[in-house]
């Protein structure tokens, strides 16, 4: 009779390590999140006596009253337009920039891939007093379009970085057999290219979407009027000279997080295979 050999599984050190270190990660970061939640279903009195600990009594009015009192409704409405359209633009122009650097022959695709990446290294304070004084004389300050341009501009280089990844990863073979069908370089690229580049389209639009949604800076500086402000702006006016209203801050800062943390919770996996995926093959 054979004797079946049950080979018991042994866990390495270096593996409850790793996963000591990273359940140590998840506590740090989440830990904010679940405080900030706690402290807007409590009363200022409360925050200030016991501000670490769960509330006694939850009042869901001060969502209510931070959506009111600080015109969230408006400032989401702008931050959905200025975000989406910038979102919009960048993937179309950083996708066919993208297609033109990684899989067309031409001599300046090298030197232009190098222009885009170095505007990743360039920061926002470096060309911020020249963007507003030459918005200033083109009349473009206090309008969505000038808060959209500069979103546009600083969205590009990370876009075309993500997804000439993606694009170097398809196989050269697909384009060429449609070359030989009789498909020219327009019809590669929407007929092949783009349906291929889903997972791309989807991570990079969704940084360049996010990214865009926390901008502060260039929001405050660029719209004065309260109607056209952004959503992180309108967060900033809950924090008085002499007092702020802890709760409702808090519970404004709930309402502008929730989309972004709601879509990283149901397209985790899509997010770090997309990621995995330009950046292993690319």
């Amino acid at each position: 009779m054979s004797k079946t050999v049950q080979k018991k599984k042994t866990i390495k050190p270096i593996t409850v390590i790793i996963y000591i270190v990273l359940i140590i990660l998840a506590v740090i970061y989440l830990a904010p999140l679940f405080w900030m939640l706690s402290v807007s279903f409590k009363d200022n009195a409360e925050v200030m006596a016991a501000p670490f600990s769960l509330p006694e009594v939850f009042h869901f009015e001060n969502y209510a009253q931070a959506w009111t009192l600080g015109n969230l409704g408006i400032a989401l409405l702008n931050s959905v337009f200025v975000c989406g359209v910038t979102l919009i633009v960048s993937l179309f122009f950083g996708s066919m920039a993208a297609f033109a650097i990684s899989r067309m022959r031409w001599k300046l695709s090298e030197a232009t891939h190098t222009f885009f990446m170095i505007g990743m290294m360039v920061p926002v304070h470096c060309v911020l007093i020249p963007l507003f004084v030459r918005f200033a004389k083109l009349g473009l300050t206090n309008s969505r379009v000038g808060l959209i341009i500069p979103y546009i501009t600083f969205s590009l280089p990370m876009t075309i970085f993500l997804l000439t990844g993606f694009f170097r990863s398809m196989p050269g073979e697909l384009f060429e057999a449609a070359a030989i069908d009789g498909c020219g370089i327009y019809k590669c690229f929407f007929k092949i290219a783009l349906p291929l580049c889903r997972t791309g389209f989807f991570v990079s639009g969704l940084m360049t979407f996010v990214g865009n949604w926390n901008e502060l800076l260039l929001a405050m500086v660029f719209i004065s009027d309260p109607q056209k402000k952004t959503l992180p702006v309108t967060l900033t006016y809950f924090v008085g000279p002499y007092a702020t209203n802890y709760v409702q801050m808090f519970a404004a800062i709930i309402i502008a997080i929730a989309p972004t943390v709601i879509v990283y919770c149901i397209f985790s996996n899509q997010i770090v295979e997309g990621l995995t995926t330009g950046a292993v093959k690319g």
